[in-house]
């Protein structure tokens, strides 16, 4: 499709979305409250005694939303809300016939699980009945924050906000009291404010049990949209809150000094200084500035096997300087990866409100040094990025009736004689009936490659202008589901500052389900079949051809599976095969002290991508998290994939088995100061006579680290760390290849 024909697409279908958005709902809140201001003080210590809440406003209108649909909740349920001239607070008031049964592990901020006994609420500051700040408290003061968005975001973790909590296991239940200053909250520049807002709690016991302060209907497009209404804020901070964070990391590293397993040699001592900034200048409006920003404290990513993948792998963000305003980096096609900005030397970001628009403009100056995706319609692959470049990222957002919106896009990296890639487009969606969702996206992309052949084939300097396109609806209703896609990425798109790394094809495809909720061990039962079609788009070969039918249940014990059968025709290189697999995934909660234990995986034929032949295979991934006290937990994974083919005496053997074993043992002290040591090893074992290329038979990396962290809040730490990396040698030895110590220190000034 030429671009000018997507173009004209994707307008057609925002400019009749519009007459929607502008009808969207605005009916679906719960019940107005109205909060009055403190007359007393208040101590964050979990004793709800003060003076200070004796007039606050109580809330003791709950509804059961799971497993019950918004019944009477089983325990009694108590919230207060009162506020002063710089701090919103929050209290609860949590029943529970059995106290000694409440599971509430320790564990760094961020550590919640969700068979733990925890509470706490959901706050649209802005009222706009679409993204929400999330503060959810264990009963023994773990925190957890995030962003909700409705509007395609999700829930996002990795922010984190200034904050106080605490609580008490008392001889009837638990109580939680919170305080947020209003310089970590967003508003709009208005007396008296309006704010949405929802109370929470998880209650696990048999069941995962959730309480909510109003109500959600089964089969909802939306969940912040079902918020109460909270009236009576007044005189609020209107800005001025500056937050500066300099740091001191020092590391120092070694590695072999000649081939491997001859002795470490010290590198140079190594030592950086930097500095986060943050100033509102107004409620509603955030300025971030980065110098030298250090990621050190960010733990090992996730354990994933890449052996016989045809696509890159994707880790989430975590560092803290890109996650203001999260929500807005979210769009249907995920152009916007800040991950690829690998080593920023400086930084800046400005996000907020202004007039009715929502907005983000980050810029950074990027040294380089990690990898580029460079996509394909039927693989990708990665080009080391060993120059600088400077990037730029937009987004703003006009929202409707607070169920809809249009958007604009810009991002840009530019990276001198080196190239430059830049992409720009709108994306929309629109809610509509309650149950109706519509939402798209389309980019247009000018890049020229990188003169480095020698690096990449791909990359000659070359020029290419192409669009992308993606389009979904989706119906949901209490037992009947149904959503659909379509996708068009020209061959040339790339967007180099996001995660694309399939391009040059076409996808149609389509999802339907039903849904019922039976009495016993099983709470919801739903049944699916998944249709998927994939051709490129020059040529129309075939990519993919998908049926997966399948059923997954929710069950006692906070428990969830799914079992399906995948039947697929599959291209490798140039040929296309058939393929048919058992699927499976399971997590339940089977005690107290076994917190979670999972398995999962598939098996079947599946194809060889490197050597382009079928064979039979699969994957089996095991995970379980244990509570030995509430001081001490342990994860452990063990994931196993492997790959059988026949040789060319029609005898069957085993092409490769990979495994990734990975134990994650945490003590923690306090809500501030935990220990947390990582061991993981990964291997690959291989048959190099059935390979057409020279392959090494065996090959594994094992790594280990102990980290000490004492954290006042989350931009106010000290890091203690040590790290030791072994390689597998070819006598099937784990010899050193590395070994580092780091430091860091840092604190948060606040006016």
């Amino acid at each position: 499709m030429p671009a000018r024909c997507i173009l004209s697409t994707a307008a057609t279908a925002a400019i009749l979305a519009l007459p929607c958005i502008a009808h969207a709902q605005t009916s679906t809140r719960g019940e107005t409250y109205t909060i009055a201001r403190t007359k007393g003080e208040i101590v964050i210590d979990g004793n709800l005694n003060d003076e200070g809440w004796r007039d606050a406003l109580r809330i003791d209108r709950w509804y059961e939303t799971s497993p019950g649909d918004n019944t009477e909740p089983r325990v009694k349920n108590v919230g207060y809300l009162t506020y002063d001239d710089k701090f919103f607070y929050a209290a609860f008031e949590f029943e529970d016939p059995d106290p000694k049964r409440i599971v509430a592990p320790y564990g760094d901020h961020d550590y919640l699980q969700s068979n733990a006994d925890f509470g706490g609420m959901f706050l649209d500051t802005r009222n706009e009945g679409h993204t929400a700040y999330e503060f959810q408290v264990t009963a023994h003061n773990i925190q957890f924050d995030a962003v909700m968005d409705d509007n395609g975001g999700g829930e996002n973790g990795a922010p984190d906000f200034f904050w106080e909590s605490a609580t008490r296991i008392t001889d009837h239940g638990w109580t939680l009291e919170i305080k947020i200053p209003f310089s970590s909250l967003r508003y709009r520049n208005k007396d008296p404010q309006e704010w949405g807002i929802m109370l929470w709690r998880n209650y696990a016991r048999d069941f995962r049990y959730t309480f909510v302060s109003t109500k959600q209907p089964r089969g909802s497009q939306c969940f912040v949209c079902r918020e109460n209404t909270l009236q009576g804020l007044s005189k609020l901070p209107s800005g001025g809150h500056l937050i500066a964070a300099p740091y001191l990391a020092a590391d120092q590293a070694a590695h072999p000094s000649g081939a491997l397993g001859t002795p470490l040699v010290n590198d140079p001592f190594g030592h950086k200084i930097g500095m986060d900034v943050k100033y509102t200048p107004n409620a509603d409006n955030t300025l971030d500035g980065t110098i030298r920003p250090d990621f050190s404290q960010i733990e090992s990513d996730t354990a994933q096997i890449s052996t016989n993948q045809r696509f890159a792998l994707f880790f989430p963000e975590k560092r803290p300087f890109f996650l203001e305003g999260v929500e807005l980096l979210s769009t249907p096609i995920q152009a916007v990866y800040t991950r690829t900005i690998t080593a920023p030397d400086w930084g800046g970001r400005a996000t907020g409100k202004l007039g009715g628009v929502n907005y983000t403009a980050l810029v950074a100056n990027d040294a380089g040094g990690g990898s580029v995706v460079v996509p394909g319609p039927n693989s990708s692959s990665l080009a080391a990025e060993d120059f600088r470049s400077t990037v730029f990222i937009g987004r703003a957002r006009k929202d409707f009736g607070g169920l809809s919106f249009v958007s604009m896009l810009m991002t840009a990296r530019e990276s001198g004689v080196d190239g430059h890639n830049r992409v720009f487009g709108p994306d929309f969606q629109t809610r509509f009936h309650g149950s109706e969702t519509i939402s798209g996206q389309w980019l247009v992309s000018d890049t020229t490659t990188p003169n480095r052949p020698d690096v990449n084939a791909a990359w000659t300097g070359n020029n290419v202008r192409s669009g992308a396109l993606q389009l979904n609806y989706n119906h949901n209703s209490e037992h009947f589901d149904v959503n659909t896609t379509y996708k068009d990425f020209g061959t040339g798109f790339r967007a180099d500052n996001g995660f694309v790394p399939q391009v040059g094809y076409r996808e149609v495809g389509g999802e339907t389900g039903w849904t019922v909720r039976p009495k016993g061990p099983l709470s919801r039962v739903r049944t699916f079949v998944n249709l998927d079609t994939q051709d490129e788009r020059d040529g129309g070969r075939v990519i993919d051809r998908t049926v997966r039918p399948g059923v997954n249940c929710d069950t006692l014990r906070s428990g969830f599976f799914i079992v399906q059968y995948q039947a697929d025709r599959i291209r490798a290189g140039d040929v296309t095969f058939p393929r048919h697999q058992v699927q499976f995934f399971q997590r339940i909660s089977p005690s107290r002290h076994f917190t979670q234990v999972g398995v999962d995986g598939n098996f079947g034929s599946d194809v060889d991508f490197v050597n382009v032949r079928l064979g039979r295979g699969g994957q089996f991934n095991l995970y379980a998290a244990i509570m030995a006290t509430n001081h001490l937990t342990f994860e452990a994974i063990a994931n196993t994939t492997w790959l059988h083919v026949d040789d060319a005496a029609g005898v069957n053997r085993s092409l490769f088995t990979s495994r990734v074993d990975r134990v994650r043992a945490n003590y923690t002290f306090t809500a501030r100061s935990f220990v947390r040591l990582i061991g993981q090893y990964q291997s690959t074992d291989r048959d190099p006579s059935l390979y057409i290329a020279p392959q090494a038979a065996h090959d594994g990396v094992f790594s280990g680290s102990i980290l000490f962290a004492y954290k006042i809040n989350w931009q106010s730490v000290m890091f203690f760390g040590y790290g030791d990396d072994r390689t597998l040698d070819e006598q099937r030895r784990l010899q050193r290849s590395d070994r580092s110590v780091f430091v860091k220190l840092s604190y948060a000034f606040q006016r």
